[in-house]
């Protein structure tokens, strides 16, 4: 695609992004927004593993940790504006990556693995357990919601289901294009060197720790955002919706289905599923066992998920002579 298709692709996706509320309506704007909040999610655990190789079972703790911090600045600082309570999570995330990076950077694989999911559960049962900050299984709702406001220019209601679709799309997408951005920085290059050979990456005298560090703290910070928004819009964040294991479950699937080795294929992993879950919720509650379903037969017959597999076909459908190359080669 040129130049012009690709501009023209992106204007037309934008003006659907702009007009989706007047043409889908309430139900599904609400269900566009929940897919916006988990594809940065999943997205900012791509960030980890696939540029960076760094796999984790416990990426839900920045997630509700953003969705807390944010809950508890609307409800315990009077006249709160958004977006400084927006900050509040993404630091809040920050800071609590930046705290654990010195011990998860000097380990790798399954420790780092096992290791978070230590912290995860930690986190989860600190949320259970500190029910006058955190209100315990019943977590903190009902916190007032202020509306987005630039002084003197603008304020809307973000109680509004699409004035909150306008400005969580502004949020999320602005998170989505600065993670796209870092990755196509000399920082991003040292990142994909650590993942393929950190050793190397040492040698030539780039640090690995600190880039590991570096790239913790971006991706917990933007797991944090994408918890914010959860709990802004569901006016609602507790330890089973923001913390459990099957919250840090959700980008690993999400990212295995899409495809660990491109930066869309969390959105397009995301995007199935959430599409799948919504069917099958009219004929079933069983929907983990689905998803298991999709992840299984996803690693079986296209183990570098979905944007693997289209990639395969552009190659053996778009360059047939590229397809028989190896063929000829091989026999």
């Amino acid at each position: 695609m040129n130049n012009t298709g690709r501009w023209l692709l992106w204007a037309g996706l934008i003006l659907v992004l702009i007009l989706y509320p007047k043409l889908f309506g309430i139900y599904y704007t609400n269900f566009f927004v929940t897919f916006a909040v988990f594809a940065v999610f999943s997205v900012s655990y791509n960030f980890l593993l696939g540029f960076t190789g760094l796999f984790s079972f416990g990426h839900a703790m920045f997630f509700g940790t953003g969705g807390y911090a944010t809950a508890l600045a609307l409800k315990h600082i009077e006249g709160m504006p958004l977006i400084p309570a927006l900050l509040f999570g993404f630091f809040a995330a920050a800071l609590l990556a930046l705290i654990l990076s010195p011990l998860v950077v000097r380990v790798s694989g399954t420790a780092f693995a096992m290791l978070h999911l230590a912290f995860g559960q930690l986190m989860y049962v600190l949320a259970l357990k500190l029910r006058t900050i955190t209100g315990g299984e019943d977590g903190i709702g009902g916190f007032p919601l202020p509306d987005f406001q630039i002084p003197g220019i603008l304020s809307v209601s973000i109680k509004d289901s699409a004035n909150f679709y306008y400005f969580a799309m502004a949020v999320l997408g602005l998170s989505l294009w600065i993670m796209w951005f870092v990755t196509k920085t000399p920082f991003g290059q040292i990142q994909t060197g650590v993942r393929d050979n950190s050793k190397r990456v040492d040698y030539i005298g780039f640090k690995v720790p600190q880039t590991k560090a570096a790239v913790y703290v971006i991706s917990g910070a933007f797991a944090g955002v994408a918890g914010s928004i959860y709990a802004l819009f569901q006016n609602l964040i507790s330890a089973d919706g923001g913390l459990s294991v099957l919250i840090s479950f959700t980008p690993v699937i999400n990212v295995m289905v899409g495809g660990v080795a491109s930066f869309f294929g969390p959105l397009l992993g995301t995007g199935v599923l959430q599409i799948l879950t919504e069917i099958t919720t009219r004929y079933t509650e069983r929907v983990e066992l689905v998803d298991g379903l999709i992840l299984i037969l996803v690693i079986l017959f296209a183990p570098r998920g979905l944007m693997g597999f289209i990639t395969y076909l552009k190659q053996r459908w778009g360059s047939p002579l590229a397809a028989k190359a190896p063929m000829e080669k091989v026999s």
